[in-house]
């Protein structure tokens, strides 16, 4: 049973696909909204995570038929009942969106921009810092020019 349902529609390859999305309960949001942005930032993030997060935010969603709904609560109805990769990030912002008023549509991938753009100066620095360190470790080669012959 969802917290205060709406429905929502997304159209991928000219077909309508309609959804009810719900509000997390707060302790649940809590984890979420924690690790959802850190989590899908490329190359800093944990898929693993990611993944975990992922399913546990589509736990609050369902797919709307003339005749029912299907509730998404497992990775396999979550494949069977979303058609594509791209309705399912649509999905995602369009859950984060509905739970968070401080995200707006479109400006939660701006967001994670952000956040990546704020990281890649550490992770530049931590591999600046690396190559320092590799080098200095680095023992000097021999200078001599006689060459040995096997």
């Amino acid at each position: 049973m969802l917290i205060n349902p709406k429905e929502i529609e997304i159209e991928f390859e000219g077909e309508v696909f309609k959804f009810n999305i719900g509000k997390f309960p707060a302790t649940v949001g809590r984890e979420i909204i924690s690790k959802y942005p850190v989590s899908n930032i490329p190359k800093i993030g944990d898929y693993a995570v990611s993944e975990e997060t992922m399913l546990k935010l589509m736990s609050y969603v369902e797919r709307v038929y003339d005749d029912r709904v299907q509730p998404l609560t497992s990775r396999t109805l979550i494949d069977n009942h979303i058609p594509s990769w791209e309705v399912l990030i649509k999905l995602e912002a369009f859950t984060i969106e509905y739970n968070c008023s401080f995200f707006k549509l479109g400006e939660v991938l701006n967001s994670l921009k952000e956040w990546k753009a704020l990281a890649e100066p550490k992770n530049i620095k931590t591999l600046m810092d690396s190559l320092v360190s590799l080098s200095q470790a680095e023992k000097p080669r021999s200078t001599s020019s006689k060459r040995s012959i096997h």
